[in-house]
């Protein structure tokens, strides 16, 4: 049986923003669950102190390594949680993010919190998913 995604959406505003409510998924399947990915190098150092873009970016690279070691990409992702010390300068560099997921045909389900802190003090935004093939 082929992998089924079915969007659920009580309301038309989160698939304006890029994401949906919820969604169901069917099928065989294979679940990823995907620690927080930040702007680290492959060496383990955090990169990009006080640029919130270029974080998101390399926090998005480094969460995109992860899926393609699976064998699965952005496009496999049913839910993003989004962690990040200024959430008012994240919405400044949302489209970085919305674009790529777009881009990726999907619109995962997504949850944003602003958090006082990350593990690393430099590191101001971090991306935790799960994916499904």
């Amino acid at each position: 049986m082929a992998l089924e995604r079915t969007a659920v959406n009580p309301w038309p505003w989160s698939t304006e923003l890029g994401y949906n409510q919820g969604e169901v998924v069917t099928g065989d399947t294979r679940t990823l669950y995907c620690s927080g990915q930040t702007a680290m190098s492959g060496e383990g150092k955090p990169q990009h102190p006080g640029d919130m873009a270029a974080q998101l970016a390399l926090s998005l690279d480094n969460l995109e390594a992860v899926l393609g070691e699976a064998g699965m990409s952005l496009a496999n992702l049913v839910r993003l949680n989004v962690y990040t010390t200024d959430a008012d300068r994240l919405f400044e560099h949302y489209g970085v993010l919305a674009s790529r997921l777009g881009a990726a045909g999907v619109a995962p389900t997504t949850t944003m919190l602003g958090v006082t802190r990350l593990a690393i003090p430099d590191l101001l935004v971090e991306l935790e998913g799960t994916a499904v093939a």
